[in-house]
């Protein structure tokens, strides 16, 4: 076996541990590089990046592997978080790790792990890479179902994929834990993160709120009838049941649109209301690991993270987007969210979703 120098991007928790430990065990001349994308401290004072980067510290210490801190703070805030709050404010619900692995974590860190002279970047995502043909790279789902992340890996590009090892992405994540136990790392029953990457599992609202301020407005079913008020359009996402502030009797509240320029959240009842199921959106900000397929084409596609594929058409659109439309009827489909396109198990490609605009259309004057 040949001897590579690599990387890990080395996050603090469990995967990229691993990932960094079985390319140690293998034999390859490993190094361990942190990102701090993030500054902010809790109550007591300690900043969160801290208390990851003293998990990366210890683990590679227990590997015996060099370490390194960057600070991409400045890029991130730039290049993910300015986005981030101005789609916000356009009445859409970003993905910002998407975007984050595009810019971020395969550019501007990927550039920096070259800098160190390295073979390869390696990361604990839970997707494949196939690069025999470099020039035609291959992004494969992970083989864990419930962790394969190739959803938010659509949008990097083929020369840093050619160049990327994703070591824990044929096990399961049970199998993670396994080997993280018998390795005796310290992170080995860490818990893994959940949430925005930069807001974590802290309440939405209460965060977003520092950023952006938003005005109180009503809630109308979609005849034009009000029926309470929303706190700011932002803070609220198609499907969403929870924290509208609507009770009574009868079936649930659901948002079921939004228009920012009125300022209006819609809501119907019922968890299976006909406004909440879409046949087709259009997507646009597309992005192909290789070459696009010739349009029209079937495949199958995500709406969103951890989503059983669907099938769909995709065909060109008027607007120079593209037009996704489904054999069955999606629910919730989001704007701002990512729509995502497989051929089995490769990753094509993806864009961001633009809904047709059904739902306001429909709607009387209020």
């Amino acid at each position: 076996m040949k001897k590579h120098r690599i990387v890990v991007g080395m996050s603090g928790g469990v995967d990229s541990s691993v990932s960094a430990w079985l390319l140690k065990e293998a034999g390859h001349d490993v190094i361990g590089l942190f990102m701090k994308n993030w500054e902010e401290t809790d109550a007591q004072g300690v900043c969160q990046s801290s208390r990851e980067y003293e998990d990366v510290v210890a683990v590679c210490n227990q590997i015996g592997i060099p370490y390194y801190s960057v600070n991409f703070v400045k890029e991130y805030r730039e290049l993910v978080f300015n986005q981030f709050l101005a789609d916000c404010k356009a009445g859409l619900t970003p993905n910002p790790d998407v975007l984050c692995n595009r810019e971020i974590k395969f550019k501007a860190f990927f550039n920096k792990a070259m800098e160190f002279g390295a073979d390869y970047l390696a990361t604990g995502h839970y997707c494949r890479a196939q690069t025999d043909q470099p020039a035609k790279p291959l992004l494969l789902k992970g083989s864990d179902p419930n962790k394969d992340q190739s959803y938010f890996l659509y949008a990097i590009n083929k020369e840093a994929l050619s160049r990327t090892l994703f070591p824990v992405g044929h096990l399961l994540k049970s199998e993670v834990r396994a080997l993280a136990r018998q390795a005796k790392l310290a992170t080995s029953d860490k818990k893994d993160s959940t949430g925005i990457c930069f807001i974590g599992e802290r309440n939405f609202k209460q965060f977003l709120s520092q950023f952006l301020g938003f005005q109180k407005g009503p809630l109308l079913t979609l005849d034009g009838k009000q029926v309470g008020e929303h706190d700011g359009f932002a803070y609220y996402t198609i499907g969403q049941r929870k924290g509208i502030g609507l009770g009574g009797e009868g079936e649930a509240w659901f948002v079921v649109g939004k228009d920012p320029n009125q300022n209006i959240v819609f809501v119907e009842r019922g968890e299976n209301h006909p406004a909440l199921y879409c046949t087709e959106l259009i997507a646009d900000q597309l992005t192909w690991i290789n070459d696009p397929p010739p349009l029209p084409f079937r495949c199958s596609a995500k709406i969103r993270y951890r989503q059983q594929d669907v099938e769909c058409e995709v065909m060109s659109h008027e607007t120079g987007c593209l037009r996704v439309v489904f054999l069955k009827p999606q629910r919730a489909v989001t704007p701002g969210q990512s729509v995502v396109f497989y051929d089995q198990e490769i990753t094509l490609g993806g864009g961001i979703i633009r809904l047709l605009h059904q739902i306001v259309e429909r709607t009387a004057d209020p």
